[in-house]
């Protein structure tokens, strides 16, 4: 009896917590909320020289290898990518109103009108969102960064849009697409 109770307790925890990543009622906004924050990794980009992976000599001592423009690179991707789904963890829901919640960065948890703990719950789903939302999507974003078709005003489009398809294409970028088109094939 003691062993069934127990895997029933199991099942019961590994059911609530792999839900918990689904429990985000607007995809859309927080898609948007995600491609704001990779929008203010592109803005904070600095310029970067070619990166010259030429490390060789040949039997003339003239250098051997390639030169890559930093802007077409893997090491942009990875640097644009890497930590935004850590970045998201900054991010709660905030009341608008009794109907409407907004996703926001939080500067200060101290300063929090809402329940800190409550605020904390969606920053991790938000953040565990994001995780899966890259996996879904990275290597398709990743080729549009490095072909430069992902531009500052553009990456909810591409990012929530194009490829996550959690937001309607035709009434703006801010409206969510039908439960239907989204649905979790992995509950």
């Amino acid at each position: 009896m003691a062993k069934l109770n127990s895997h029933t307790l199991l099942a019961m925890a590994i059911a609530i917590f792999s839900v918990s990543a689904y429990a985000i009622d607007d995809k859309c906004a927080a898609c948007n909320a995600i491609a704001e924050e990779l929008e203010r990794g592109l803005l904070n980009e600095k310029p970067r020289n070619h990166l010259d992976m030429r490390h060789r000599l040949d039997s003339k001592g003239q250098r051997e290898g390639k030169l890559i423009d930093y802007r077409v690179s893997e090491l942009r991707v990875v640097e644009l990518l890497d930590g935004l789904c850590d970045k998201m963890q900054d991010y709660t829901l905030e009341k608008v109103d009794s109907s409407r919640r907004v996703w926001i960065k939080v500067n200060s948890w101290d300063n929090l009108k809402t329940s800190k703990q409550e605020a904390r719950a969606y920053s991790k789903d938000i953040s565990t969102f994001c995780g899966r939302l890259l996996e879904e999507t990275e290597d398709e974003l990743s080729e549009l960064i490095k072909k430069g078709s992902v531009k500052v005003g553009e990456v909810s489009k591409v990012l929530c849009q194009d490829l996550g398809r959690y937001c309607s294409k035709t009434s703006g970028n801010r409206n969510a697409v039908d439960d239907e088109d989204t649905s979790d094939e992995e509950l």
